[in-house]
């Protein structure tokens, strides 16, 4: 049996197979694929993997926040492919699942950028989309030991300063094992019908 990733939030498509029981991990990452490429990335895989749709008994979708268009196909594939009731579906926050890539997720925070001067940012399991400054004041507030970020938050001169003044290990999150998200199977209840988070302009005037 196997479990399917598929994150859809970020550049592209990025998909893996886990095999239950066997730790056989196989992979797909496609950063300039669209949604309609999703289905035959996923037979690619399965063929690689010498398995079968029947044989995938979970999925794991990311609902973002993310690409509006990314997130949007993502979660509706997946949707189709669970449909049928004989695979479950589990949709995590786009940060949470990044925050997995950390070795203590529930100590680290994950930066990643939303639009320019604005980052989404998870820290304290809360997680908000704010400017630089207000970041660089959650981190100065609660420090953490692990930062998971991406290459826009790398390449902010300002952001990178703060990440340094932390002393914590910085981890990019391109390149991690989608496999370490396995662990969200078990915070979540699945659901057939699922609501990506866009983290619209309403919910950053909430937070001030």
């Amino acid at each position: 049996m196997f479990d399917l990733f598929v994150d859809t939030s970020r550049k592209g498509i990025s998909m893996a197979l886990l095999e239950s029981g066997a730790n056989r991990y196989i992979e797909s990452i496609d950063e300039s694929a669209r949604g309609e490429t999703a289905s035959a990335m996923l037979d690619a895989l399965l063929e690689k993997a010498g398995a079968t749709l029947d044989q995938v008994t979970r999925v794991m979708v990311t609902l973002g926040p993310g690409s509006f268009s990314g997130l949007r196909t993502g979660v509706a594939f997946c949707e189709g492919l669970s449909f049928s009731g004989k695979r479950k579906l589990y949709g995590v926050s786009t940060l949470a699942a990044l925050a997995c890539f950390a070795d203590a997720s529930e100590s680290a925070a994950v930066v990643i950028r939303a639009r320019k001067d604005y980052w989404y940012l998870r820290l304290d399991e809360k997680e908000g989309f704010i400017e630089t400054a207000q970041v660089i004041e959650a981190l100065k507030a609660h420090p953490v030991k692990e930062l998971v970020v991406d290459e826009a938050a790398l390449a902010d001169e300002s952001l990178q300063a703060a990440f340094n003044s932390t002393g914590a290990r910085t981890i990019l999150d391109k390149g991690q094992p989608l496999s370490k998200w396995s662990n969200l199977f078990n915070t979540v209840t699945p659901s057939l019908m699922l609501e990506a988070n866009y983290i619209q302009p309403s919910y950053f005037e909430k937070l001030h």
